[in-house]
Parts: C-alpha cells; sequence; structure tokens
C-alpha cells in the first residue's frame, strides 16, 4: 500500500507540474516597440498594448539629401487692393503632383505696386500627413498684371526659400522655382473680393 499511495503522490505531482507549466507558457510575455514622433518606448506585458498617442506603426523618416518636389496648388486668395498696394491676408489651396504628402498651401502675400510688373513679399506653409515645409519668396519674385488698371490679369514668377519645417523636414533647407497666377476682377480701388489662384512650386527639397 505505501508504494502504491507514494506512486499516487508521484503522479499527482508530475501532473501539477505540467499543469504549472503550461500556465507559465501561456502567460509568456513579449514587447512590442512603440512610436510617437522621434521617441520609441519598448512596452511589455502579456498582452502589451502601447500608450495613449504612440503607434506600433514606425513612421517613415525622409531619407537626408536631395527629394525632387513638382506639385501645383490650386485653390482661393483674399485680396484687398488699393492704388498703392495690393494685399492677401489669407491664402488657401490644394495640391496634387509629387508634393511629399504636402497637399495643402496656407499664406499671405503683399504688393506695393507702382508700374505693371512690381516686387512682391510671400509667405506659405504646405502641410499633410503630420509634417509642414515653411516658404518665403525671394525679394526678387516678381508679379506682373496685364493691363495698368483693374480689371487684370496677375502672373507670379520668382523663387520660394524653405526655411524649414516640422516633423519629417524638421531643417529642412532648398529653392522652389514658383510660376502661378491670380486676377483682380473689381474695379474699385479699396474693394475686398476672393480670386482663384493657381502656383506651381518645383525643385528639391533637401532634408537632414
Amino acid at each position: 500500500m505505501g508504494s502504491t499511495k507514494r506512486l499516487t503522490v508521484a503522479v499527482v505531482a508530475a501532473i501539477g507540474l505540467s499543469i504549472s507549466f503550461a500556465s507559465t507558457a501561456s502567460a509568456a510575455t513579449k514587447t512590442i516597440s512603440c512610436y510617437k514622433g522621434k521617441i520609441v518606448k519598448k512596452v511589455t506585458s502579456v498582452k502589451p498594448k502601447c500608450p495613449a498617442g504612440y503607434s506600433k506603426t514606425k513612421p517613415i523618416v525622409a531619407k537626408t539629401g536631395a527629394v525632387a518636389f513638382d506639385a501645383t496648388y490650386k485653390g482661393n486668395m483674399a485680396i484687398v487692393w488699393s492704388d498703392t498696394s495690393v494685399q492677401a491676408p489669407s491664402i488657401n489651396a490644394t495640391g496634387t503632383g509629387s508634393n511629399l504628402g504636402l497637399a495643402t498651401m496656407t499664406g499671405k502675400g503683399s504688393s506695393a505696386p507702382q508700374a505693371q510688373c512690381n516686387p512682391f513679399q510671400g509667405s506659405g506653409v504646405l502641410t499633410g500627413g503630420g509634417n509642414s515645409l515653411n516658404v518665403e519668396f525671394a525679394s526678387s519674385s516678381e508679379a506682373c498684371a496685364d493691363s495698368d488698371a483693374a480689371p487684370a490679369n496677375v502672373t507670379i514668377k520668382g523663387s520660394a526659400t524653405i526655411t524649414g519645417g516640422t516633423g519629417k523636414y524638421a531643417g529642412a533647407s532648398g529653392t522652389l522655382k514658383a510660376t502661378g497666377s491670380f486676377a483682380i476682377k473689381t474695379t474699385t480701388a479699396g474693394s475686398k473680393e476672393s480670386s482663384s489662384l493657381t502656383i506651381n512650386l518645383v525643385g528639391n527639397v533637401i532634408t537632414k
């Protein structure tokens, strides 16, 4: 009887040990990587989950070097004009082409016309996918009207300097050739209006 009892105890102990091992195996932990911009956080758990604001998808990082950019943006610009100035306090447009995912343009501009062709100042931000690119028109950029009085069609030509950005384009630089057009429709100085704008930007974005 004694040997039988000892055998039974040994069998029960072996079964219990195997169950213990099975439980341990089923509860094995694993580690995942969670991303938030340039921050990487490791999470270890039986069922690991990324914290709020983090994602398991690794962000795409632009490679260092020159990246081709060739996009056309179309939208509207608000205009306030007089005999001595043309102000565009807001520009909103949507881009197509090789825009690197930067499909939205916002900006502003101004000019002090003294002839049919005049220098203008302008700046804009191209955004999309959580990234942005800042551009500023060079002082040599020019706007030319096809008439010395409104209404008039205006063509834009010049270059836009890249002055940094955010996300993949933080610290970006480069120069984009800019061509475009809009129209002044009203004939009364001091009028406010909304004009259709088309502008094409071509060049290279230098990423860090």
